[in-house]
Protein backbone atom coordinates (compact mmCIF):
# COMPACT_ATOMS: atom_id res chain seq x y z
CA UNK A 1 0.00 0.00 0.00
CA UNK A 2 1.17 3.55 -0.73
CA UNK A 3 1.49 5.79 2.32
CA UNK A 4 0.89 8.91 0.21
CA UNK A 5 -2.81 9.47 0.84
CA UNK A 6 -3.92 12.69 -0.85
CA UNK A 7 -6.57 13.83 -1.59
CA UNK A 8 -8.32 14.28 1.76
CA UNK A 9 -11.96 13.30 2.26
CA UNK A 10 -13.10 16.50 0.58
CA UNK A 11 -11.03 15.84 -2.51
CA UNK A 12 -8.38 18.44 -1.63
CA UNK A 13 -4.69 18.35 -2.49
CA UNK A 14 -3.66 21.12 -0.12
CA UNK A 15 -5.61 24.16 -1.34
CA UNK A 16 -6.37 22.54 -4.70
CA UNK A 17 -9.11 20.24 -5.96
CA UNK A 18 -12.47 20.04 -4.23
CA UNK A 19 -15.85 20.16 -5.90
CA UNK A 20 -17.19 23.48 -7.22
CA UNK A 21 -20.30 22.51 -9.17
CA UNK A 22 -23.92 23.47 -9.67
CA UNK A 23 -26.33 22.06 -7.12
CA UNK A 24 -27.87 19.89 -9.83
CA UNK A 25 -24.62 17.90 -10.04
CA UNK A 26 -24.04 17.38 -6.32
CA UNK A 27 -26.19 14.24 -6.19
CA UNK A 28 -24.49 12.73 -9.24
CA UNK A 29 -21.04 13.35 -7.77
CA UNK A 30 -22.05 11.97 -4.37
CA UNK A 31 -23.40 8.86 -6.10
CA UNK A 32 -20.16 8.48 -8.05
CA UNK A 33 -17.96 9.03 -5.00
CA UNK A 34 -19.85 6.44 -2.94
CA UNK A 35 -19.68 3.91 -5.79
CA UNK A 36 -15.95 4.45 -6.25
CA UNK A 37 -15.35 4.18 -2.49
CA UNK A 38 -17.21 0.87 -2.58
CA UNK A 39 -15.43 -0.67 -5.56
CA UNK A 40 -11.91 0.82 -5.63
CA UNK A 41 -10.62 -1.92 -3.31
CA UNK A 42 -13.21 -4.57 -4.15
CA UNK A 43 -11.41 -7.81 -5.14
CA UNK A 44 -13.85 -8.70 -7.92
CA UNK A 45 -13.70 -5.20 -9.42
CA UNK A 46 -9.90 -5.18 -9.32
CA UNK A 47 -9.76 -8.68 -10.79
CA UNK A 48 -11.95 -7.67 -13.74
CA UNK A 49 -9.97 -4.44 -14.23
CA UNK A 50 -6.68 -6.38 -14.30
CA UNK A 51 -8.16 -8.94 -16.73
CA UNK A 52 -9.31 -6.24 -19.16
CA UNK A 53 -5.98 -4.43 -18.96
CA UNK A 54 -4.16 -7.63 -19.86
CA UNK A 55 -6.48 -9.20 -22.45
CA UNK A 56 -8.19 -6.17 -24.02
CA UNK A 57 -5.65 -3.35 -23.64
CA UNK A 58 -2.55 -5.53 -24.00
CA UNK A 59 -0.73 -4.59 -20.80
CA UNK A 60 1.89 -4.45 -19.51
CA UNK A 61 3.28 -1.99 -22.03
CA UNK A 62 7.07 -2.35 -22.34
CA UNK A 63 9.84 0.07 -21.45
CA UNK A 64 12.20 0.71 -24.37
CA UNK A 65 15.78 1.98 -24.47
CA UNK A 66 16.15 4.69 -27.11
CA UNK A 67 19.71 3.52 -27.57
CA UNK A 68 20.61 5.18 -30.89
CA UNK A 69 19.21 8.54 -29.83
CA UNK A 70 20.95 8.34 -26.44
CA UNK A 71 24.27 7.61 -28.16
CA UNK A 72 23.76 10.43 -30.64
CA UNK A 73 23.01 12.92 -27.84
CA UNK A 74 26.03 11.74 -25.88
CA UNK A 75 24.62 12.01 -22.36
CA UNK A 76 22.03 10.29 -20.19
CA UNK A 77 20.21 7.17 -21.37
CA UNK A 78 16.66 7.84 -22.60
CA UNK A 79 13.99 5.22 -22.02
CA UNK A 80 10.36 5.28 -23.18
CA UNK A 81 7.34 3.84 -21.40
CA UNK A 82 5.46 2.63 -24.49
CA UNK A 83 1.83 3.63 -23.88
CA UNK A 84 1.58 4.06 -27.65
CA UNK A 85 1.45 0.25 -27.91
CA UNK A 86 -1.82 -0.02 -25.98
CA UNK A 87 -5.05 -0.91 -27.77
CA UNK A 88 -6.35 2.37 -29.31
CA UNK A 89 -2.82 3.80 -29.30
CA UNK A 90 -2.55 5.77 -26.06
CA UNK A 91 -2.77 5.72 -22.26
CA UNK A 92 -6.40 6.89 -22.29
CA UNK A 93 -7.79 3.35 -22.50
CA UNK A 94 -6.52 2.50 -18.98
CA UNK A 95 -8.85 5.00 -17.35
CA UNK A 96 -11.76 4.29 -19.68
CA UNK A 97 -11.72 0.59 -18.78
CA UNK A 98 -11.84 1.46 -15.08
CA UNK A 99 -14.67 3.96 -15.44
CA UNK A 100 -16.78 1.80 -17.76
CA UNK A 101 -16.61 -1.06 -15.23
CA UNK A 102 -17.83 1.39 -12.58
CA UNK A 103 -20.61 2.67 -14.87
CA UNK A 104 -21.88 -0.88 -15.40
CA UNK A 105 -21.98 -1.52 -11.66
CA UNK A 106 -23.91 1.73 -11.20
CA UNK A 107 -26.46 0.70 -13.84
CA UNK A 108 -25.75 3.62 -16.21
CA UNK A 109 -26.53 2.62 -19.84
CA UNK A 110 -25.45 5.90 -21.46
CA UNK A 111 -21.83 7.10 -21.58
CA UNK A 112 -20.65 10.63 -22.39
CA UNK A 113 -17.13 12.02 -22.72
CA UNK A 114 -15.17 15.02 -23.92
CA UNK A 115 -12.06 14.82 -26.05
CA UNK A 116 -9.36 17.09 -27.48
CA UNK A 117 -6.82 15.03 -29.40
CA UNK A 118 -9.51 12.41 -29.92
CA UNK A 119 -7.67 9.60 -28.13
CA UNK A 120 -9.90 9.76 -25.06
CA UNK A 121 -12.95 9.87 -27.32
CA UNK A 122 -11.73 6.83 -29.24
CA UNK A 123 -10.95 4.98 -26.00
CA UNK A 124 -14.39 5.82 -24.58
CA UNK A 125 -16.14 4.75 -27.79
CA UNK A 126 -14.08 1.55 -27.75
CA UNK A 127 -15.05 0.49 -24.23
CA UNK A 128 -18.68 1.50 -24.83
CA UNK A 129 -18.72 -0.77 -27.88
CA UNK A 130 -17.02 -3.49 -25.82
CA UNK A 131 -19.94 -3.48 -23.39
CA UNK A 132 -22.80 -2.45 -25.69
CA UNK A 133 -23.50 0.96 -24.16
CA UNK A 134 -24.67 4.16 -25.85
CA UNK A 135 -21.85 6.66 -26.30
CA UNK A 136 -21.84 10.42 -27.01
CA UNK A 137 -18.54 12.31 -27.37
CA UNK A 138 -18.23 16.11 -27.29
CA UNK A 139 -15.36 17.61 -29.26
CA UNK A 140 -14.46 21.19 -30.13
CA UNK A 141 -15.04 21.86 -33.81
CA UNK A 142 -11.42 23.03 -34.20
CA UNK A 143 -10.28 19.68 -32.83
CA UNK A 144 -12.76 17.88 -35.10
CA UNK A 145 -10.90 19.52 -37.98
CA UNK A 146 -7.43 18.74 -36.56
CA UNK A 147 -8.27 15.14 -35.65
CA UNK A 148 -10.49 13.99 -38.53
CA UNK A 149 -9.18 10.43 -38.49
CA UNK A 150 -10.06 9.99 -34.80
CA UNK A 151 -13.54 11.42 -35.41
CA UNK A 152 -14.08 8.76 -38.06
CA UNK A 153 -12.76 6.06 -35.71
CA UNK A 154 -15.27 7.10 -33.04
CA UNK A 155 -18.12 6.94 -35.51
CA UNK A 156 -17.00 3.51 -36.73
CA UNK A 157 -17.15 2.35 -33.11
CA UNK A 158 -20.78 3.47 -32.88
CA UNK A 159 -20.36 6.74 -30.99
CA UNK A 160 -22.17 9.98 -31.74
CA UNK A 161 -19.64 12.82 -32.09
CA UNK A 162 -21.01 16.27 -31.24
CA UNK A 163 -18.91 19.22 -32.55
CA UNK A 164 -18.82 22.21 -30.18
CA UNK A 165 -18.67 25.64 -31.82
CA UNK A 166 -18.56 27.85 -28.72
CA UNK A 167 -15.51 29.62 -27.29
CA UNK A 168 -12.17 28.52 -28.73
CA UNK A 169 -13.85 25.36 -30.12
CA UNK A 170 -11.30 23.14 -28.32
CA UNK A 171 -11.09 20.87 -25.26
CA UNK A 172 -12.30 23.42 -22.68
CA UNK A 173 -15.50 24.00 -24.64
CA UNK A 174 -16.08 20.29 -25.20
CA UNK A 175 -15.85 19.73 -21.45
CA UNK A 176 -18.36 22.54 -20.83
CA UNK A 177 -20.89 20.88 -23.15
CA UNK A 178 -20.35 17.45 -21.62
CA UNK A 179 -21.03 18.92 -18.17
CA UNK A 180 -24.29 20.45 -19.47
CA UNK A 181 -25.34 17.07 -20.87
CA UNK A 182 -24.61 15.36 -17.56
CA UNK A 183 -26.72 17.88 -15.62
CA UNK A 184 -29.63 17.16 -17.96
CA UNK A 185 -29.32 13.35 -17.95
CA UNK A 186 -27.89 12.42 -14.54
CA UNK A 187 -30.20 9.48 -13.92
CA UNK A 188 -29.07 7.29 -16.83
CA UNK A 189 -25.71 8.84 -17.82
CA UNK A 190 -22.14 8.23 -16.69
CA UNK A 191 -19.59 10.91 -17.57
CA UNK A 192 -16.12 9.51 -18.27
CA UNK A 193 -13.73 12.42 -17.75
CA UNK A 194 -10.45 11.77 -19.51
CA UNK A 195 -7.99 13.63 -17.34
CA UNK A 196 -7.06 14.21 -13.68
CA UNK A 197 -9.15 17.39 -13.51
CA UNK A 198 -12.80 18.10 -12.79
CA UNK A 199 -14.63 17.87 -9.46
CA UNK A 200 -13.82 15.26 -6.81
CA UNK A 201 -13.62 12.22 -7.13
CA UNK A 202 -12.42 12.46 -10.78
CA UNK A 203 -8.82 13.64 -10.17
CA UNK A 204 -8.28 10.81 -7.68
CA UNK A 205 -10.17 8.19 -9.68
CA UNK A 206 -8.44 8.89 -13.01
CA UNK A 207 -5.06 8.96 -11.25
CA UNK A 208 -5.73 5.61 -9.62
CA UNK A 209 -6.70 3.96 -12.90
CA UNK A 210 -3.72 5.49 -14.73
CA UNK A 211 -1.19 4.63 -12.01
CA UNK A 212 -0.81 1.22 -13.63
CA UNK A 213 1.71 3.04 -15.85
CA UNK A 214 4.05 3.90 -13.01
CA UNK A 215 3.39 0.68 -11.11
CA UNK A 216 4.69 -1.28 -14.10
CA UNK A 217 7.73 1.00 -14.41
CA UNK A 218 8.66 0.36 -10.77
CA UNK A 219 9.11 -3.31 -11.68
CA UNK A 220 10.34 -2.93 -15.25
CA UNK A 221 13.13 -0.38 -14.79
CA UNK A 222 15.11 -2.36 -12.17
CA UNK A 223 14.66 -5.49 -14.30
CA UNK A 224 16.07 -3.69 -17.36
CA UNK A 225 18.60 -1.28 -15.83
CA UNK A 226 19.21 -2.53 -12.31
CA UNK A 227 17.62 0.51 -10.68
CA UNK A 228 14.97 3.21 -10.88
CA UNK A 229 15.43 6.17 -13.26
CA UNK A 230 16.94 9.48 -12.20
CA UNK A 231 14.23 11.46 -14.00
CA UNK A 232 10.64 10.68 -14.95
CA UNK A 233 9.36 13.04 -17.65
CA UNK A 234 5.82 13.35 -19.04
CA UNK A 235 3.73 15.88 -20.97
CA UNK A 236 1.04 17.78 -19.03
CA UNK A 237 -2.20 19.14 -20.40
CA UNK A 238 -4.83 18.14 -17.89
CA UNK A 239 -2.17 15.71 -16.75
CA UNK A 240 -3.43 12.11 -16.70
CA UNK A 241 -0.48 10.39 -18.36
CA UNK A 242 1.92 12.36 -16.17
CA UNK A 243 -0.01 11.63 -12.99
CA UNK A 244 -0.22 7.96 -13.95
CA UNK A 245 3.55 7.63 -14.14
CA UNK A 246 4.36 10.17 -11.37
CA UNK A 247 2.06 8.84 -8.63
CA UNK A 248 3.90 5.57 -7.85
CA UNK A 249 7.21 7.50 -7.86
CA UNK A 250 6.16 10.29 -5.45
CA UNK A 251 7.66 8.47 -2.46
CA UNK A 252 10.89 7.71 -4.35
CA UNK A 253 12.53 10.98 -3.36
CA UNK A 254 15.69 10.32 -5.39
CA UNK A 255 13.64 10.28 -8.62
CA UNK A 256 13.04 13.74 -10.12
CA UNK A 257 9.56 14.26 -11.57
CA UNK A 258 9.33 16.69 -14.49
CA UNK A 259 6.08 17.67 -16.21
CA UNK A 260 6.21 19.38 -19.61
CA UNK A 261 3.62 21.97 -20.56
CA UNK A 262 2.90 23.37 -24.01
CA UNK A 263 4.58 26.75 -24.59
CA UNK A 264 2.85 27.01 -27.97
CA UNK A 265 4.30 30.01 -29.79
CA UNK A 266 6.17 31.06 -26.61
CA UNK A 267 5.04 32.20 -23.16
CA UNK A 268 5.64 35.86 -24.06
CA UNK A 269 3.34 35.55 -27.09
CA UNK A 270 0.32 34.71 -24.94
CA UNK A 271 -0.41 31.83 -27.33
CA UNK A 272 0.37 28.84 -25.10
CA UNK A 273 -1.24 26.31 -22.74
CA UNK A 274 1.15 26.52 -19.77
CA UNK A 275 -1.17 26.79 -16.77
CA UNK A 276 1.45 25.96 -14.14
CA UNK A 277 4.13 28.22 -15.60
CA UNK A 278 2.00 31.18 -16.65
CA UNK A 279 -1.39 30.78 -14.96
CA UNK A 280 -2.87 31.80 -11.61
CA UNK A 281 -4.96 29.98 -9.03
CA UNK A 282 -8.63 29.88 -9.89
CA UNK A 283 -11.59 27.54 -10.39
CA UNK A 284 -12.23 25.71 -13.66
CA UNK A 285 -14.49 22.76 -14.43
CA UNK A 286 -15.33 22.06 -10.82
CA UNK A 287 -11.91 22.21 -9.16
CA UNK A 288 -9.48 24.77 -7.78
CA UNK A 289 -6.16 24.74 -9.62
CA UNK A 290 -3.85 26.80 -11.81
CA UNK A 291 -5.78 28.41 -14.66
CA UNK A 292 -4.85 30.61 -17.61
CA UNK A 293 -7.02 33.66 -16.98
CA UNK A 294 -7.08 37.43 -17.24
CA UNK A 295 -7.11 39.92 -14.35
CA UNK A 296 -10.89 39.54 -14.10
CA UNK A 297 -10.74 35.76 -13.80
CA UNK A 298 -11.98 35.17 -17.33
CA UNK A 299 -10.48 32.16 -19.13
CA UNK A 300 -8.00 33.08 -21.85
CA UNK A 301 -7.91 31.06 -25.07
CA UNK A 302 -4.96 28.71 -25.25
CA UNK A 303 -2.80 27.44 -28.10
CA UNK A 304 -0.72 24.35 -28.76
CA UNK A 305 0.15 22.40 -31.87
CA UNK A 306 -1.00 19.44 -29.78
CA UNK A 307 -4.79 19.23 -29.35
CA UNK A 308 -4.45 17.13 -26.20
CA UNK A 309 -2.41 19.83 -24.42
CA UNK A 310 -4.60 22.72 -25.58
CA UNK A 311 -6.38 23.25 -22.23
CA UNK A 312 -6.37 26.30 -19.90
CA UNK A 313 -6.17 24.35 -16.62
CA UNK A 314 -4.36 21.43 -15.04
CA UNK A 315 -5.18 18.64 -12.61
CA UNK A 316 -5.16 19.82 -8.95
CA UNK A 317 -2.67 17.16 -7.88
CA UNK A 318 -0.15 18.63 -10.31
CA UNK A 319 -0.77 22.05 -8.74
CA UNK A 320 0.01 20.55 -5.35
CA UNK A 321 3.13 18.75 -6.64
CA UNK A 322 4.37 22.06 -8.08
CA UNK A 323 3.80 24.06 -4.90
CA UNK A 324 5.24 21.34 -2.67
CA UNK A 325 8.33 21.13 -4.85
CA UNK A 326 8.00 17.38 -5.40
CA UNK A 327 7.68 17.92 -9.15
CA UNK A 328 8.82 20.70 -11.41
CA UNK A 329 7.17 21.85 -14.60
CA UNK A 330 8.99 23.05 -17.71
CA UNK A 331 7.80 24.22 -21.14
CA UNK A 332 8.40 23.13 -24.71
CA UNK A 333 7.14 25.17 -27.68
CA UNK A 334 5.55 24.02 -30.93
CA UNK A 335 8.77 24.10 -32.93
CA UNK A 336 10.73 22.10 -30.33
CA UNK A 337 7.99 19.48 -30.10
CA UNK A 338 7.78 19.15 -33.88
CA UNK A 339 11.56 18.79 -34.17
CA UNK A 340 11.53 16.04 -31.53
CA UNK A 341 8.67 14.31 -33.36
CA UNK A 342 10.73 14.16 -36.56
CA UNK A 343 13.89 13.08 -34.74
CA UNK A 344 12.11 10.26 -32.91
CA UNK A 345 10.64 9.00 -36.19
CA UNK A 346 13.97 9.13 -37.99
CA UNK A 347 16.31 7.86 -35.25
CA UNK A 348 14.19 5.34 -33.33
CA UNK A 349 11.55 4.33 -35.85
CA UNK A 350 8.81 5.39 -33.42
CA UNK A 351 6.16 7.95 -34.33
CA UNK A 352 5.09 9.68 -31.10
CA UNK A 353 1.95 11.71 -30.53
CA UNK A 354 2.52 15.46 -30.51
CA UNK A 355 1.59 15.44 -26.81
CA UNK A 356 4.37 12.93 -26.10
CA UNK A 357 6.72 14.86 -28.38
CA UNK A 358 6.79 17.69 -25.84
CA UNK A 359 8.16 15.33 -23.18
CA UNK A 360 10.59 13.76 -25.64
CA UNK A 361 11.82 17.22 -26.67
CA UNK A 362 12.65 18.03 -23.05
CA UNK A 363 14.49 14.73 -22.62
CA UNK A 364 16.42 15.55 -25.80
CA UNK A 365 17.55 18.83 -24.19
CA UNK A 366 18.21 17.34 -20.75
CA UNK A 367 20.19 14.23 -21.75
CA UNK A 368 23.36 15.95 -23.06
CA UNK A 369 23.70 17.87 -19.76
CA UNK A 370 23.94 14.65 -17.72
CA UNK A 371 26.52 11.85 -17.39
CA UNK A 372 26.03 8.73 -19.51
CA UNK A 373 25.10 6.59 -16.49
CA UNK A 374 22.01 8.70 -15.69
CA UNK A 375 18.58 7.48 -16.80
CA UNK A 376 15.65 9.52 -18.11
CA UNK A 377 12.31 7.69 -18.35
CA UNK A 378 9.80 9.39 -20.66
CA UNK A 379 6.12 8.51 -20.76
CA UNK A 380 5.45 8.07 -24.47
CA UNK A 381 1.75 8.60 -23.92
CA UNK A 382 0.49 7.83 -27.42
CA UNK A 383 1.29 7.23 -31.05
CA UNK A 384 1.33 9.91 -33.71
CA UNK A 385 -0.89 8.53 -36.48
CA UNK A 386 -3.62 10.96 -35.45
CA UNK A 387 -1.27 13.93 -35.91
CA UNK A 388 -0.20 13.34 -39.52
CA UNK A 389 -2.36 16.12 -40.96
CA UNK A 390 -1.28 18.58 -38.25
CA UNK A 391 2.40 17.80 -38.80
CA UNK A 392 1.99 18.05 -42.58
CA UNK A 393 0.11 21.37 -42.35
CA UNK A 394 2.68 22.81 -39.95
CA UNK A 395 5.47 21.68 -42.29
CA UNK A 396 3.77 23.07 -45.39
CA UNK A 397 3.23 19.64 -46.93
CA UNK A 398 0.08 18.61 -48.78
CA UNK A 399 -1.12 15.06 -48.09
Amino acid sequence: MKSYTLPDQNGRFGQYGGSFVAETLVHALDELRLAYDKYRNDPEFLKEFAYELKHFVGRPSPVYHARRWSEELGGAQIWFKREDLNHTGAHKINNCIGQILLARRMGKPRIIAETGAGQHGVATATVAARYGLECVVYMGSEDVRRQASNVYRMKLLGATVVPVDSGSRTLKDALNEAMRDWVTNVENTFYIIGTVAGPHPYPMMVRDFQSVIGDECLEQMPAETGRQPDYVVASVGGGSNAMGIFYPYIEHQDVSLVGIEAAGEGLSSGKHAASLNAGAVGVLHGNRTYVIQDDNGQIIETHSISAGLDYPGVGPEHAWLKDSGRARYECIDDNEALAAFHACCRIEGIMPALESSHAIAYAQKLAPTLPKDKIILVCLSGRGDKDMHTVADFSGISL
